[in-house]
């Protein structure tokens, strides 16, 4: 008769096998941009998919569960298999045709270039433009080819969404985006208070800085404020804060090795990371993916992060924001089972990267790491206060953003989403639409595609960050960078990985479950504002 033990051992060496297939396909369709590997990718994640379909496995594993004698880590296992396979109990074809479509529009955004009169702009020379060019002519012809990969993906992603909601309502939810709250153990209802709940109690301070912010930027185009349109901002979709000259710290990395200020930021804490370079693919190349992320390849140490490193602060907060999630991949306890060797949850890795990449702002880091002077970092430090809060209201506005619009696409994807985009990005961003709504510019993200309800987690994680970096500052050390702190968070949040939800580890840690006062009274108050 089989055990539990033999069942959970089995299920996951076939898991290790498929995941690492996976994982290696999909490292070379963001690398190379080859559609061989586009189609490996749509069959690995297919097998892979497949191996959580099993219904007698799926059956094997709630009645393992339901059982009395069960340790705690083996009930988490059986807990997060379960939660896997609940939303692939569906039929081969489904699994595989649902893979298949993600790829080749995966493949889609990472070889598209738009062109500007002729010539052909990367996603680096887009921001570049954006962040810099006084030519207005310019600046709207790039900001608006940004947007035309939307027009090449979206017939296709919106087929993509309806078939996801096929899927989901054969599982027995209303679409997919129900199903993947009630999927990652979140709760839908919970979190969308908490957002609205962000929007009200910012709302005065960001409007005040919103306002001062494109009156900044109608002096410096010559225009009136309520001609600030979306190409007057730096990146497509208002995501950043405009540097002012004062804030801008681009000029601090001319000559500067950005891997160099990485390694050095995470071993003053213990935490090493540059063994991780080797593997990774850091630099700008032709048909690579234009953005970053990290990939953990196999759970056994296998780290790498895709980057396209320029000697600017934007790709420093990058590169640091990275290498956070490379160092909880790497410091998991490799003794857990390989189905527990995984972040306990996609917040909580974030809120690492997170809490990792602002320090490309924090005072402390510039004088220690970028070696700063003294009296610049201190006349700095008003503005660059201002700055963190204006990012991080502008990042609580774009992400809930996304994700109240990505609630309405799946709710019903045959409205008219191109208005209703601009509706929301007016509502909560306060940005003006272009003269033209037409198009699908709301296409042109590629976590539609590639990441389907999992933008939450990015302000989750923020709301997380900020709760753990009080506890570091008031419980361990007020300086951030110390073996105290970087003891923490690999004995305490890296290393015990999935084995515990994500609440109770923020619990265990802090001494509370998430609680948004803490981001709250640190961002959200107009008091920051004098």
């Amino acid at each position: 008769m089989e055990t539990l033990q033999t069942f959970l051992k089995d299920f996951d060496d076939q898991m290790r096998a498929l995941y690492k297939a996976a994982a290696e396909a999909n490292w070379m369709v963001q690398t190379t941009g080859d559609p061989e590997w586009a189609t490996k990718l749509g069959e690995a994640e297919t097998r892979y998919n497949l191996l959580f379909s099993s219904k007698d496995l799926y059956e094997k594993t709630k009645n393992f569960l339901a059982t009395e004698d069960v340790t705690k880590i083996e009930k988490r296992q059986l807990q997060l298999l379960l939660s896997e396979m609940e939303g692939n109990q569906l039929p081969e074809e489904m699994i595989a045709d649902l893979a298949n479509r993600a790829a080749e529009l995966n493949l889609l955004f990472n070889t598209y270039s738009p062109k500007v009169d002729g010539k052909n702009y990367s996603a680096n020379e887009i921001r570049e433009v954006l962040m810099y060019s006084d030519d207005l002519e310019l600046r709207k012809k790039v900001w608006f080819a940004s947007k035309e990969v939307g027009k090449v993906v979206e017939k296709d992603l919106l087929e993509l969404v309806k078939k996801r909601n096929e899927a989901a309502q054969l599982l027995g939810f209303d679409n997919h985006h129900q199903m993947g709250f009630a999927l990652q153990e979140l709760d839908r209802d919970e979190v969308f208070a908490i957002f609205n709940e962000l929007i009200a109690q910012s709302d005065e301070a960001y409007r005040s800085m919103k306002k001062e912010l494109d009156e900044r930027l109608a002096t410096k185009f010559g225009i009136n404020p309520e001609e600030i349109r979306p190409w007057h901002y730096v990146d497509p979709f208002f995501q950043e804060v405009p540097p002012s000259d004062s804030t801008n710290l681009d000029p601090f990395y001319e000559g500067k090795d950005i891997l160099e200020l990485t390694t050095d930021t995470f071993n003053s804490m213990g935490i090493e990371v540059d063994d991780l370079y080797a593997k990774s693919d850091l630099f700008p190349g032709e048909k690579k993916n234009p953005t970053a992320f990290c990939a953990d390849m196999d759970r056994e140490g296998d780290v790498r992060v895709l980057c396209n490193i320029e000697e600017d602060a934007y790709w420093m907060e990058t590169n640091l924001h990275e290498f956070g999630h490379a160092a909880y991949f790497k410091y998991v306890d490799a003794s857990l089972p390989f189905g527990l060797r995984t972040p306990s949850h996609i917040l909580t890795t974030e809120s690492i990267a997170m809490l990792f990449g602002k320090m490309g702002k924090d005072p402390r880091w510039l004088k220690r790491f970028l070696q700063v002077d003294e009296a610049t970092v201190t006349a700095l430090v008003p503005e660059l206060e201002k700055y963190q809060q204006l990012q991080m209201l502008i990042a609580v506005r774009w992400i809930v953003t996304f994700v109240f619009f990505e609630k309405e696409l799946y709710e019903n994807p045959n409205q008219d989403l191109n208005a209703l985009w601009w509706k929301t990005v007016n509502e909560i961003q306060l940005v003006t639409p272009p003269d033209s709504t037409e198009n699908p510019d709301w296409a042109a993200k590629i976590h539609f595609t590639l990441a389907p309800v999992y933008y939450q987690n990015y302000l989750l994680g923020e709301l997380m960050a900020a709760q753990l970096l009080r506890h570091i500052e008031t419980e361990i050390s007020p300086e951030f960078f110390t073996k105290e702190t970087g003891e923490m968070l690999i004995n305490q949040f890296f290393k015990p990985a999935a084995r515990y939800n994500w609440n109770e580890k923020i619990s265990m840690i802090t001494g509370e479950k998430l609680n948004p006062a803490h981001f709250v009274e640190v961002y959200c108050k107009t008091r920051r504002l004098v």
